[in-house]
């Protein structure tokens, strides 16, 4: 019998099993990226993006058709990452858009929210590239128009969608020469792929492992309390009972007692006619337990974590403390005038933040390479920054479309994002600002300061790979440009002199060094004299960037 339309609740199931492959696969996805640098990436920025939608989806009882769309659309949007996250988020919102009118769904419907999903994603992408995740939903969305006319059942329909959604991946690397470089497919494609299997496998009715989702955001979270919680001695709150096969006598009862005190503490043992209720704190439950079973057989057992258990108590209490402060905070700004200027920035290590404090930045968002900061990230900074006019320095490619979603969504405060790419332009970007400057000039000034900076990035290869015709093996040394992968070798010196080699020319003028959390302040500053005597023309300047991940990240202006 033909399945011709999906409900909510059909609906429900399909998205969150969706969401609970992607994440599933994100591992795979981000080792199809084409850069071998260890970065969390487009696997991992998806999953986020859906995932925060999921929370959303998950927490609404009994929904209709239009909170089930709102609750996809404004959880994605919030929680977008990264390009691919965000080019997802949009996407669902397009998608969401067709459907939130409509009590179920059929063929007809899903051909047209395809198609809505796709111009809308397009529409945000300034410069859309063919061969990426656009690509492949625009395949979707031109088959699914194609189907919609030949047949009204989706136990049909469905399944064509994803074989032709296949072929379209495939095709990939022939529109991207980068791809077929690296030999692989795009991962954004990729990762919609699996987010459509994981909803078909629901509609087949499998039995789908919602863990993950089920999980939240649990394993973001900084743990605080660590020490507190190691101060527990016995980490495991035991119970049990035992139903004795012989009489447990007094000294039975006294000799049990005496070896839980031995592995433990807060023994609780009561022994009442064949039943003996027993408690304890202690690292080995197995040790209780194996002797237990030599007086009987045992009952109702319950073994508990208590260090997870403070740590989650501790977690909460934290949490409520800083909600109440964030909740002062935001009481004393609205309070306080109105400042006509305001600056925010993406920043990657305690070195790079100071400089953006020293500079005036006022909100500083911690995240950049390792873990690219969402839209909603980008939403809390801007309520807590009390100006007319914010500028946004994203200091990330990856990060700007999360920004600018995050100025759309924005009503009472003109957002200015200013394009930078890394946390070099992004400096020279605020101190271009002119303080006696309109905004318009400033947007001008600001934009033409990161035209005149080149910048490059030194870090280890993940996997061994081909790209920018250069062989690269797992562990190498990368010095990454503006433009691609400049220099591969052994030696973090050698290769960032080999790299600055392309980025320095006869109109630069200075050098600057932002040394990482893996360089040692002496090693960064003989390496910076080495420099000096290559470039004795150029100034050279080396600052404690912090940064993880990449040994250096340096400019050239």
């Amino acid at each position: 019998m033909a399945v011709k339309t999906i409900n909510t609740e059909m609906l429900r199931r399909m998205f969150l099993a969706g969401a609970a492959n992607l994440e599933a696969k994100k591992e795979f996805i981000n080792e199809l990226n084409v850069f071998p640098v260890p970065d969390g990436d487009t696997g991992t920025n998806m999953t986020l993006t859906i995932m925060s939608a999921a929370k959303e989806v998950q927490a609404l009882e009994n929904p209709d058709m239009s909170s089930m769309a709102k609750a996809i659309s404004s959880g994605s949007l919030r929680g977008a990452r990264g390009n691919s996250g965000v080019i997802l988020s949009q996407l669902l919102r397009g998608f969401t858009k067709e459907i939130r009118e409509h009590e179920e769904i059929d063929a007809i419907t899903l051909a047209k929210a395809c198609d809505r999903a796709t111009a809308t994603a397009y529409k945000a992408v300034m410069k859309p590239k063919e061969g990426t995740i656009l690509t492949v939903a625009k395949g979707i969305s031109q088959k699914a128009a194609e189907l919609a006319e030949t047949t009204e059942d989706l136990e049909i329909f469905l399944p064509e969608i994803i074989r032709h959604a296949e072929e379209v991946l495939e095709g990939t690397p022939e529109l991207l020469p980068v791809l077929k470089e690296a030999g692989v497919v795009d991962s954004g494609g990729q990762g919609l792929l699996e987010v459509i299997r994981g909803a078909y496998d629901a509609f087949l009715g499998k039995e789908i492992d919602y863990t993950a989702i089920d999980a939240g955001s649990a394993a973001k979270i900084v743990k605080p309390g660590q020490q507190a919680a190691a101060d527990i001695k016995f980490g495991y709150c035991t119970e049990f009972i035992i139903m004795t096969e012989k009489e447990f006598s007094g000294e039975d009862e006294t000799a049990f007692k005496s070896y839980l005190e031995s592995i433990g503490d807060s023994i609780v043992c009561v022994a009442d006619d064949d039943i003996v209720k027993v408690h304890v704190h202690t690292n080995d439950p197995g040790l209780a337990i194996q002797k237990a079973l030599t007086y009987g057989q045992l009952s109702r057992m319950k073994i508990d974590n208590m260090r997870e258990e403070h740590q989650e108590k501790l977690i909460r209490d934290a949490e409520k403390v800083a909600a109440q402060q964030a909740a002062e905070t935001k009481e004393k700004k609205k309070n306080q005038p109105r400042k006509p200027v305001g600056f925010i920035a993406v920043s990657i290590g305690e070195g790079m933040n100071e400089i953006f404090r020293e500079l005036g930045v006022d909100y500083i968002i911690e995240g950049g390479q390792t873990m690219n900061p969402s839209t909603d990230d980008m939403l809390t900074a801007i309520d807590q920054v009390n100006a007319d006019h914010i500028f946004i320095l994203p200091n990330n490619k990856n990060i700007i479309l999360a920004a600018n979603q995050a100025q759309a969504l924005t009503k009472d405060k003109d957002i200015i994002v200013i394009p930078t790419k890394t946390v070099p332009q992004g400096i020279t970007a605020i101190i271009s600002y002119m303080p006696e400057a309109d905004v318009d000039t400033n947007i001008e000034s600001m934009r033409e300061g990161i035209e005149t900076v080149k910048t490059g990035q030194v870090t280890y290869a993940v996997r061994d790979t081909k790209i920018d015709d250069k062989e690269i093996h797992e562990g190498d040394i990368m010095g990454i440009g503006d433009q691609g992968i400049l220099s591969v070798g052994q030696s973090v010196e050698e290769t960032t002199k080999e790299m600055l080699a392309r980025l320095v020319d006869e109109d630069s003028e200075l050098i600057s060094l932002y040394y990482g959390e893996d360089i040692q302040p002496e090693d960064a500053e003989n390496f910076a004299h080495a420099v000096e005597e290559l470039y004795p023309d150029v100034d050279v300047d080396v600052h404690m960037g912090g940064q993880p991940i990449y040994y250096y990240v340096l400019s050239v202006e």
